[in-house]
């Protein structure tokens, strides 16, 4: 299975590379980046791609991929709505339309967030927003469109988050990780998210969009 992965550097997408470089039936995964990792491995290619509101200069090598997993994502903390969507709708949007027109055979795995409001008229702008974005892929002619929504997760194998704030947060939280595992519907972890998403990419799933206790079980 050929992947394609955007938001490599970010806590989630960290997860989710590194299960794709174990998963023995993932050959090959390109990394779509604004900025060099610096990780190296023979399955792993990287490509530094600026404009992520335009993705047409990469056609030729976007195409003939199984799957996608989008894990690019901000906190909507002090962003107006029509900033948080720019980012959160805009380039997500850009990347898919892209993708569905080079490989409408390709399964589209979004992360998205529990509480997602999919109505679009809700009271939160975050959810709202989310919502509009998760509606607009499901439109998308992809052979499987998913929508992921984890809640809390919790970064394994020395994965960090990005954000000092959050950082901050899962060291105060660590001492606590092992209860956390009582409580399926609310937690997760970064090896659970990948392998789910894997599992997914790989055989499908009864439904469309994934709560965290979906994720838990697969």
């Amino acid at each position: 299975m050929n992947v394609v992965l955007f938001g490599a550097s970010g806590m989630v997408g960290q997860g989710v590379l590194r299960e794709c470089l174990l998963d023995h039936e993932v050959t090959a995964v390109l990394s779509i980046v604004r900025k060099s990792t610096g990780q190296q491995h023979q399955k792993l290619r990287e490509i530094v791609h600026q404009d992520f509101f335009n993705f047409s200069s990469l056609e030729s090598e976007l195409s003939g991929f199984d799957a996608c997993f989008f894990c690019l994502g901000v906190s909507s903390a002090g962003m107006s709505e029509e900033n948080y969507r720019h980012v959160t709708y805009d380039i997500t949007l850009a990347a898919a339309r892209t993708l569905a027109k080079l490989d409408p055979n390709m399964t589209f795995i979004y992360v998205s967030g529990a509480g997602t409001d999919s109505s679009e008229r809700g009271r939160v702008m975050w959810a709202r927003v989310k919502g509009q974005t998760e509606n607009a892929l499901l439109r998308l002619p992809f052979k499987s469109a998913y929508m992921f929504r984890p809640a809390l997760i919790v970064p394994l194998h020395g994965i960090k988050s990005r954000t000092r704030l959050y950082r901050v947060f899962y060291a105060v939280l660590r001492p606590l990780y092992p209860l956390l595992k009582a409580f399926p519907k609310y937690v997760t972890t970064t090896e659970k998210l990948g392998r789910a998403m894997l599992i997914v990419a790989k055989g499908g799933a009864p439904k469309a969009v994934l709560e965290n206790s979906d994720i838990n079980k697969l």
